[in-house]
């Protein structure tokens, strides 16, 4: 028995390839030696497979077994030695998927897929954003950086991953994969007070990713507004004035009644309609012509990038370079798509 347990702990020490191919040699070797030994009780090269496997497994059907002495003999030399073979191997792939799932809980594994959008830091926004991100798009991913030891959502879920490390830190970026994402949300540190503090490390952050990946489209929380030159110097793409947004907000609510009910429902996507980016269709000259079309199917044309004026320039020619955006449900929005396609 010493002798067994020495061999077991010796594969036990074994690397995982190392293991496994000693697993295949010995499968092969079973294979072949049980059917020379008895070629007429296993028909095939398969059949004595299949029987060693399921030897190896402690199934036993008992469909085929040897006959012969040297046949039984090699049998149980074969199981004695199968069996703890198999164990190993078994034992190691569990242990490689534990291994798996502990670091991408804890956010050590790099994202190498495409089109995503990644959030940096974790709050209550992001929890949020995240939740709007996968209704809005049954494809799109999501990849949040923050330095939490642990993932803070699910990881079951598997549009969200985690990736943990210094946002200010190119390689935190890197193992994002930066330069193949859609987009970078960059969320303002709740854990700091002052609001100048606040913005100095968004700007640190937004620096880091502009230098990565300028082509990506840069979203920024910013908590002053004096902080805006400072940020357009790194060319950011869009800033969101987190307080300023709030009061504005408030303020509409109070002088018209339901005005930011009216807002939340085109920036969400859980209730009525919704605002989206429409294709334009080169049959369209104008804005008018645009404007009409667009309202026959059901949606309504209301801005050219940040431009709202619509209505007033029908007569327009529309420029190579616009980014339509209009109200419409989700239904007709992809129904545009495909017609403008």
């Amino acid at each position: 028995m010493p002798f067994f347990i020495r061999i077991g702990l010796s594969l036990a020490r074994m690397k995982n390839l190392s293991i496994l191919f000693a697993a295949i040699v010995f499968i092969v070797f079973c294979t072949l030696t049980i059917y020379m030994l008895e070629p007429e009780t296993f028909e095939n090269l398969l059949t004595s497979f299949y029987f060693v496997m399921t030897t190896f497994s402690t199934v036993g059907y008992g469909d085929y077994s040897p006959v012969t002495g040297a046949g039984r003999l090699f049998t149980v030399l074969m199981y004695l030695l199968g069996i703890g073979l198999l164990g190993v191997v078994i034992g190691k792939i569990v242990d490689a998927f534990s291994i798996f799932r502990k670091r991408k809980e804890e956010g050590k594994l790099a994202y190498t897929d495409e089109n995503h959008i990644i959030i940096v830091g974790w709050g209550k926004k992001t929890e949020t954003a995240v939740e709007e991100i996968l209704s809005s798009d049954i494809l799109i991913e999501v990849v949040i950086i923050d330095t939490l030891p642990t993932s803070p959502m699910d990881i079951s879920i598997d549009r969200v991953h985690y990736v943990q490390g210094d946002p200010s830190d190119e390689l935190t970026f890197i193992q994002a994969n930066i330069k193949k994402a859609k987009s970078v949300i960059i969320f303002a540190d709740d854990e700091i007070q002052v609001s100048s503090l606040k913005d100095s490390k968004t700007l640190t952050i937004a620096i880091t990713a502009e230098r990565l990946a300028p082509h990506v489209h840069t979203t920024v929380e910013i908590m002053t507004k004096k902080q805006i030159p400072n940020f357009s110097h790194v060319n950011i793409d869009e800033f969101i004035l987190s307080q300023e947004t709030t009061s504005l907000l408030a303020v509409r609510s109070a002088m018209h009644h339901n005005a930011s009910n009216i807002v939340s429902q085109l920036i969400s996507r859980s209730v009525g309609e919704d605002l989206y980016k429409v294709q334009k269709n080169p049959n369209w000259k104008t804005y008018g012509d645009a404007f009409q079309n667009l309202l026959a199917e059901g949606a309504t044309l209301i801005a050219d990038r940040q431009h709202m004026d619509i209505n007033r320039r029908l007569n327009e020619d529309i420029p190579p370079d616009a980014v339509l955006y209009v109200i419409c449900n989700e239904d007709t929005h992809l129904k545009l798509n495909s017609k403008n396609e």
